[in-house]
């Protein structure tokens, strides 16, 4: 996957249309979560260091083409100065002239890309008139990757096109993970269904020695089985599915893993009268909701013999004690051995990002993505409009 960064670019007086995700949570025209915008930094200052005229380019929420004055980027430059340390700009309209007229180390954030109809059109007309007031495209936002929008996908075909800081770290972690990784390969897919991550499942057995189960998930798969899963979340609906996925893991020699044990109770609540049965034993009237302790030191066995991880979705309702269990003992785990040095580590997606915060390991992992649909795709196998672009 060749791609071009920074360090391959000459930036000095250039103007770098730079393609970043600040699609932050805002109340009351307030920034409450800066983390995609910590993300960037790197990128911004280091085109600063390096001379660039910086031209931000980003979307916030779904306009859908029109001016939406609630989904202004105006609101966002006040945490962005903050989090950079300089002033940033920002131009809701005469981009040429706003452009013209900064100097060399500048940061101007242009109005939501969104706001034209041509952005999510992927409208080379568009993508023309903002390449006509630049010199380099840069892009950093994988978490857009997966969509062929103007400012993800035309733009890089129109410039010199180069990779920011967060994204390069992305691709190559990601590279690490799945395209070339060091086998063997482990990887931890969880959630509550079956159905929103078949692709997944499907590519996933062709690439990896080892597919640990876990979720409300599982729980088809061990249905697909034949157990009784009792009043569990279960799509029975795609039992031949799952055989099907199990038929292709046997044919790919991916062995997976379902759990062996669980734990179990009458209703889905905090803390409720608990048991821990085998998988094949669930009481009539109960639900699975975690893994049991038998499950989890089967797939720390296994992560012990493993060189790679990929991981995606928690192992049960971990968002309930005392369901959290599972996923938390799996997640240090898999912590200890990346800092040992014995296991290389990458996660992403919503829940698992929370699911790994919430085990107090999400510094420790090799790498975590916040990309959610752009991370889920490219584990489908699926290509990515922008990271194809930036490889042409």
């Amino acid at each position: 996957m060749p791609f071009k960064t920074l360090d391959d670019m000459d930036l000095d007086g250039k103007v770098v249309l730079t393609r970043v995700d600040i699609n932050v949570p805002v109340e009351d025209g307030r920034v409450t979560d800066t983390t995609r915008i910590d993300r960037i930094v790197p990128t911004i200052s280091d085109l600063r260091a390096k001379g660039a005229k910086v031209v931000l380019l980003a979307h916030f929420g779904r306009p859908k083409g029109q001016v939406v004055p609630e989904m202004s980027l105006r609101q966002v430059v006040p945490a962005l100065s903050d989090a950079l340390g300089v002033e940033v700009g920002f131009a809701d309209g005469k981009y040429g002239d706003a452009v013209g007229s900064m100097k060399d180390r500048d940061v101007l954030l242009f109005e939501n890309v969104r706001f034209n109809p041509g952005e999510e059109k992927d409208d080379i007309d568009f993508a023309r008139r903002l390449a006509a007031i630049g010199d380099v495209y840069c892009n950093d936002a994988f978490s857009a990757a997966h969509r062929a929008h103007a400012t993800t996908h035309a733009l890089a075909k129109l410039l010199p096109a180069c990779a920011g800081r967060s994204m390069a770290a992305e691709l190559t972690a990601l590279e690490a993970a799945l395209g070339t990784p060091k086998p063997p390969v482990a990887a931890v897919v969880g959630g509550a269904k079956v159905s929103s991550k078949l692709d997944l499942l499907g590519n996933l057995v062709t690439k990896v020695q080892h597919l640990i189960i876990g979720g409300g998930m599982a729980n088809t798969f061990l249905a697909a089985n034949g157990v009784d899963v009792a009043k569990s979340l279960c799509e029975h609906d795609l039992l031949d599915t799952a055989r099907e996925i199990v038929a292709k893991a046997e044919a790919a020699g991916c062995a997976i893993l379902l759990p062996r044990d669980v734990v179990v109770a009458e209703e889905f609540r905090a803390d409720p009268p608990t048991q821990v049965v085998k998988a094949e034993n669930v009481p009539a009237g109960h639900m699975i909701l975690d893994a049991g302790p038998d499950s989890v030191g089967h797939i720390k066995t296994v992560l012990d013999g493993c060189a790679t991880l990929v991981w995606n979705g928690p192992l049960g309702a971990f968002e309930m004690t005392p369901f959290d269990a599972a996923t938390v003992a799996a997640a240090r785990h898999a912590a200890t051995l990346t800092k040992a040095g014995k296991l290389i580590s990458v996660a992403g997606g919503g829940d698992t990002v929370s699911a790994l915060n919430h085990a107090g390991v999400a510094d420790d992992f090799t790498y975590i993505s916040t990309a959610g649909g752009a991370f889920l795709e490219w584990m489908e196998g699926k290509e990515l409009p922008g990271v194809a672009a930036l490889s042409e």
